[in-house]
């Protein structure tokens, strides 16, 4: 288990780098307006069958940020232009997609992340018109998982007016992300640039707190349905298993950001991870683990459809997209 003081000394460096000036919405859900627009997936969803239950992939949009040093913590610029000219990808900018997963289990309709909603750039914010479209209406949503409380996956949760896009959805969190960031005296204790996202936690949040459901790490949530800790992006960031006659189906979270950079090479740390560390020992098990046992990944911020199979290659591993 890692030290609060560890925890609160990284989150004070990401957000000063990551979460600062923007308010509720994080730089990483924002385009440069001086480097064009991404391009969108159309259709915005995409199915997977895994045994008795339908996984969707519901893409919130893409961001447009622009590489720069220190993106990769403790990588020469030049260095992660090289990754990005061998995947080929550009090497001025980084395309950012969000995509949240959907577990249909028998009558259960669980949502995975709720997408940056009206808090992000105007190419993010997607999520609701793409469950319409997958005819999964928002109002059918029984459960709605969180991974983490970066902004860019529970924004979603409430309107600008207060108001829930899913009121229907019981709220599940790990409980070791919601003490650390439901402390106050921890809040009071962050730099001004940090305050923003203890704040935001608390207008998504707060109108709920006593009805959120908290699990412990590792927990069995449901049949077929379990929690991975896997802490270290955040102090309590948890990845979700979807198991159906001995098929898997991981939502990694943000274990790792772009696969082309940080699946090829578990060692680097984007300048989000929290405790790089911590979150580079905990994406090497799992990435480690998902290719040798032939499991279904899925990655908020992966390549739209966002889920396929890992291949272990060099000194890490690649990205198989599925076909969809």
């Amino acid at each position: 288990m890692l030290q609060r003081r560890q925890f609160l000394a990284g989150s004070a460096v990401v957000t000063l780098g990551a979460l600062g000036g923007l308010g509720w919405a994080p730089v990483w859900a924002q385009n440069a307006p001086d480097l064009g627009l991404p391009e969108l997936p159309n259709p915005g969803f995409a199915r997977l069958r895994l045994g008795e239950v339908e996984i969707l992939a519901i893409n919130d949009g893409v961001a447009r940020r622009p590489l720069a040093e220190g993106f990769v913590r403790e990588v020469p610029l030049a260095q992660v232009q090289a990754a990005l000219r061998d995947a080929g990808l550009p090497t001025t900018h980084v395309d950012i997609g969000f995509t949240a997963f959907v577990a249909i289990l028998g009558e259960r309709r669980i949502l995975m992340d709720t997408g940056n909603g009206q808090f992000g750039a105007p190419t993010t914010g997607r999520l609701l018109a793409h469950l319409q479209a997958a005819g999964l209406p928002p109002d059918q949503i029984d459960t709605v998982l969180i991974t983490h409380f970066h902004g860019d996956h529970i924004n979603g949760l409430r309107n600008r007016d207060g108001s829930t896009p899913f009121p229907k959805a019981e709220v599940w969190v790990p409980e070791a992300e919601w003490a650390f960031w439901m402390d106050d005296a921890r809040m009071n204790a962050a730099p001004d640039a940090m305050r923003g996202a203890f704040q935001n936690v608390r207008r998504v949040f707060g109108p709920i707190a006593t009805q959120v459901r908290r699990f412990a790490p590792d927990a069995v949530l449901m049949p077929g349905l379990r929690a991975i800790a896997a802490h270290g992006h955040t102090p309590g960031m948890s990845m979700f298993q979807v198991e159906s006659r001995g098929q898997r189906f991981l939502n990694l979270a943000d274990l790792s950001n772009l696969p082309a950079l940080f699946v090829r090479q578990p060692d680097w740390a984007v300048t989000f991870d929290m405790d790089p560390q911590a979150a580079r020992a905990v994406r090497h098990k799992i990435l480690s683990m998902a290719a040798q046992e032939g499991v279904t990944v899925g990655g908020y911020h992966f390549p739209f459809p966002a889920f396929g199979q890992l291949q272990r290659q060099a000194q890490g591993y690649d990205f198989k997209p599925a076909r969809t």
